[in-house]
C-alpha cells in the first residue's frame, strides 16, 4: 500500500501534499479524540470555507431565481420560446433554496440580508441577457422574499 498518513506524520505538511488523505487523517484524529494531533489551523480554515461555500451557494440560487422571475415578467417577446424553461428553473431554484434552508435553518437570516443585493444583481444579469435597458426592470423587488420563495406561486 502506498504512503498513508500515520498518527506520527506531520498533518500540516500532508494538507498540502494530499488533501483527501489529510481529511481522512483529521477525521480519524477527531474520532479518536486525539485533539493534540489535529492540524487546527487548516481545520479552522476548512470550516470557515464551508460556511462561505454555503452562503455562496444560497446567493447564487437566489440570484438565479430572481433573474428567472424577472425574465418571466419583463421579457415578453422571448416568453413563448423560453417561458416553460424559465418556469421550470424557478421551481428548481425554489426547491434548491428550500433544501439549503432546511439543512441550515440559520441561513434564513442571511438570505434576508442578501435579498436586495441579489435582486440588484439579478436585475443587471437580466438586462444584459435580454439586451433591454436596465430601467426596464424595477429598482426594487416587486414582491417580498417570502413570496419569491413560495413554491405555490
Amino acid at each position: 500500500m502506498h504512503s498513508q498518513l500515520r498518527e506520527t506524520d506531520d498533518t500540516t505538511a500532508a494538507y498540502d501534499a494530499d488533501y483527501f488523505l489529510w481529511l481522512q487523517a483529521t477525521r480519524g484524529q477527531l474520532a479518536r479524540r486525539d485533539f493534540a494531533g489535529v492540524d487546527l489551523i487548516h481545520l479552522l480554515e476548512e470550516i470557515d470555507d464551508l460556511s462561505r461555500r454555503e452562503q455562496r451557494t444560497l446567493k447564487h440560487l437566489l440570484r438565479q431565481l430572481l433573474a428567472h422571475l424577472l425574465k418571466l415578467e419583463y421579457w415578453s417577446d422571448e416568453e413563448p420560446r423560453s417561458g416553460n424553461h424559465w418556469r421550470a428553473e424557478v421551481a428548481s431554484f425554489r426547491k434548491q433554496i428550500r433544501d439549503e434552508l432546511e439543512d441550515s435553518p440559520s441561513l434564513r437570516f442571511y438570505i434576508s440580508e442578501i435579498f436586495e443585493t441579489c435582486y440588484t444583481d439579478a436585475r443587471d444579469i437580466t438586462a444584459a441577457r435580454s439586451q433591454r435597458p436596465l430601467i426596464t426592470f424595477p429598482e426594487k423587488p416587486l414582491m417580498p422574499l417570502a413570496q419569491v420563495l413560495n413554491t405555490s406561486s
